[in-house]
């Protein structure tokens, strides 16, 4: 019903070439919802999923909306899992890392645009936070195998691959977590991890033989068994 400026019909025309090599509507847009978050994102962060929002869920079933529990997010990137937490159990004190700044950085907008209290630290795994203990550890770490061929295209040309990829058919990260988390658990303290879809059997071995009790995985909505959780019983 009216005539564009030049200027509005030529950023349209690159955003739509833009869209037709593949890079994500997300990176475009620079935003993604995430549990009812509005969330900045770019080319250094995972963007999150639905998936994800499922660690969400499960780790509030652990910690009480009244209590005054220690967590924190493993590998946080934009933060989602970390501010999500945060908004929905605002007593708790939610601790973020990540080993890339970019990824920090980008974090910490989101936590001061959405106004929510979080602690971001530069770091891999629990580096950081050596001689902490926490009441539930969170992770969405890198899992995918770098051949592995169920992977999107445009995930892989476009995701950062320090989110993405791990060595030991996408276990290896996964494996640090499990071996190096209870030194930073309290007793009957809870791990929750994100993996592949094909990748929770190998995930409830290594918790269970770590000494995790009440292992069990949990389905995302496709029906795929995507988060593994389990309890720390006594210090270590």
């Amino acid at each position: 019903e009216r005539e564009l400026p030049d200027g509005t019909v030529r950023a349209y025309e690159s955003v739509l070439a833009r869209r037709a090599r593949g890079e994500p509507i997300a990176y475009i847009t620079g935003r993604k919802e995430f549990w009812s978050l509005a969330l900045e994102v770019g080319p250094d962060v995972l963007i999150p999923r639905p998936e994800t929002e499922l660690v969400v869920e499960r780790a509030l079933t652990h910690l009480p909306p009244t209590a005054h529990c220690d967590v924190h997010d493993v590998g946080t990137g934009s933060g989602a899992i970390a501010l999500a937490l945060a908004k929905e159990r605002t007593r708790a004190r939610v601790v973020a890392t990540d080993v890339s700044a970019a990824a920090l950085a980008c974090a910490q907008t989101n936590a001061g645009s959405l106004q929510l209290d979080i602690e971001l630290l530069a770091g891999d795994l629990f580096g950081p936070v050596q001689g902490r203990r926490f009441h539930v550890i969170v992770s969405n770490p890198p899992y995918v195998a770098a051949d592995d061929p169920d992977l999107a295209v445009e995930v892989r040309q476009y995701e950062p691959d320090v989110a993405l990829f791990a060595a030991d058919n996408g276990l290896a990260t996964l494996r640090r977590l499990v071996a190096e988390a209870p030194q930073h658990l309290h007793a009957e303290g809870w791990l929750l991890l994100e993996h592949g879809w094909r990748q929770a059997e190998p995930v409830r071995a290594l918790l269970e033989q770590r000494g995790f009790s009440h292992v069990r995985s949990h389905a995302d909505l496709a029906g795929h068994e995507r988060v593994t959780e389990g309890q720390l019983t006594a210090i270590r």
